[in-house]
């Protein structure tokens, strides 16, 4: 394209947005203001936030609402929690054989050990519930939901170290930059509460590997679809409060003045970021009724905090369990808690029974909660890390402790509600919990199923950016059609 003809499409792409954005950006306004008015100006505005990305109607009956995902940094051990290998206890000490690892690669923490010896789980595995599912005995409160949940046992993933595996689970890339899964949910479902986040993230546990925003994060697409963290210290979330001075008629009369000035804006360049913009102002104000009265967990009877192990006065995850149950009663549509020191190249008894303990009596409760509230068959919940850990030893086996390098060929999670079977386990992995011989599940097959129990075909969700259609699975990924009800 000459010079010429450039500037020509420029000006008529910026002359076409001039005509039609002042009047789409004032229907969306009014739909943003009006709050639940029936007319002709909020049908329009609906017509343009389909055209931004809200599917309707979806591409499958949905089995699910909405997403609560437990994610475990650090990556927890499957051979210490969930997948038990008597062949390996029975092996503890002696070289790996390489029939096993088949000259696959492993981490430079590792790769320079003379030896890579088994290590046998020093945890002892019972069978529960009706399915007769067998977990280690550090997670005795998950064995009492045994039979509402699906474990996963044959999960597995590209990288080998933490950051692009946990950009990988979240993004279904390895590089930063793309939508997260919570993101992709929002710009395909929307919200359920015009006064909440349709994405919350909420993070419990010190120590371990560091969390990037950008795991929450929205990418390329509108910012609004990003998620909004939670804080369980001051403000819920930052500076939603009002300044010192500052009442909240006075904010109100400020955002309406900055609402005018940022409508002449779009009005003149047609950048839809300034709706966003827009929307996100009057979000914040309406939270700030909305946020306090919900992180409130005195008002919660006691029963229940005891079932959850919830101390209101003390940040845990026991807390953000009992949080995200109040989130998925109003209508958030993601709802992500991130839990802290997973990460055991050393100590690993002590560090597993520590963090199942802060963990498993709080995630069961969610599910049986859920449940009694008559939520779980339209939440779907998800417990699990990024990858998994290996079947030999990091550094020396001694009585009580030992360590587990990053193994992402196999690994376990498992899922709940939502369309889900429960009391089932899918996929198996050799006698060292080093490969999968049958029902591998991909990172990829993960978000395919996940969007699918929400009524979404990953193939069709997507987003143009750069001259290129961008989806969640990328060009791969199979829905699980066995787990599913």
């Amino acid at each position: 394209m000459d010079l010429e003809n450039f500037f020509q499409t420029a000006l008529a792409r910026r002359a076409f947005l001039k005509r039609s954005g002042a009047s789409l950006g004032t229907l969306a306004l009014s739909s943003l203001l009006n709050d639940g008015t029936a007319s002709a100006a909020n049908a329009a505005a609906t017509d343009g936030a389909k055209s931004l990305g809200v599917i309707d109607p979806l591409h499958f009956a949905p089995r699910a609402k909405r997403v609560i995902y437990l994610f475990q940094s650090g990556a927890p051990s499957h051979i210490d929690l969930f997948d038990p290998k008597p062949k390996l206890v029975e092996m503890t000490g002696e070289p790996l054989p390489d029939s096993v690892r088949r000259g696959q690669r492993i981490t430079g923490m590792t790769s320079g050990q003379k030896y890579h010896l088994c290590a046998g789980s020093p945890f002892k595995f019972n069978k529960h519930g009706a399915s007769g599912m067998e977990l280690s005995e550090v997670l005795p409160h998950l064995g009492k939901v045994a039979d509402d949940i699906c474990l996963l046992r044959g999960v597995h993933t590209d990288p080998i170290n933490h950051d692009p595996a946990v950009t990988y689970l979240y993004t279904g890339h390895q590089q930063p930059g793309r939508p997260t899964l919570g993101a992709w949910t929002s710009y395909g479902l929307g919200s359920e509460n015009s006064n909440l986040p349709a994405f919350v993230v909420m993070i419990s546990g010190g120590g371990g590997q560091s969390l990037q925003s950008r795991y929450w994060g929205n990418g390329f697409l509108p910012s609004n679809h990003q998620g909004v963290q939670f804080r369980s210290q001051g403000d819920p979330v930052l500076f939603v409060s009002n300044p010192k001075g500052l009442d909240s008629s006075t904010r109100r009369r400020m955002l309406d003045r900055l609402q005018s000035l940022n409508q002449r804006q779009y009005a003149s360049i047609g950048d839809p970021e300034i709706l966003t913009r827009i929307e996100q102002y009057e979000l914040a104000y309406r939270m700030q009724t909305s946020v306090p009265e919900l992180m409130d967990l005195k008002t919660e009877p006691q029963a229940v905090l005891d079932q959850y192990g919830s101390d209101p006065n003390k940040p845990s995850f026991a807390n953000n369990c009992l949080l995200a149950r109040r989130l998925a009663e109003r209508g958030v549509r993601f709802i992500k808690l991130l839990h802290r020191d997973w990460d055991h190249h050393g100590g690993l008894p002590n560090g597993i029974r520590t963090q199942a303990k802060n963990t498993d009596q709080a995630s069961a409760a969610l599910i049986a909660d859920l449940k009694q509230r008559g939520l779980l068959d339209e939440t779907l919940v998800i417990w699990g890390g990024e990858f998994g850990r290996t079947a030999y030893s990091q550094g020396d086996i001694t009585k009580n402790s030992f360590g587990r390098d990053h193994h992402p060929r196999c690994y376990s999670l498992w899922m709940a509600g939502g369309g889900i079977k429960g009391g089932m386990t899918y996929g198996e992995t050799d006698d060292f919990a080093y490969n999968i011989v049958k029902d591998g599940l991909h990172i990829n097959d993960l978000h395919a199923t996940i969007l699918h129990c929400l009524g979404i075909d990953h193939e069709k969700l997507t987003y143009r950016f750069q001259g290129r259609d961008f989806r969640l699975t990328d060009v791969a990924g199979k829905v699980a059609h066995p787990i599913l009800t």
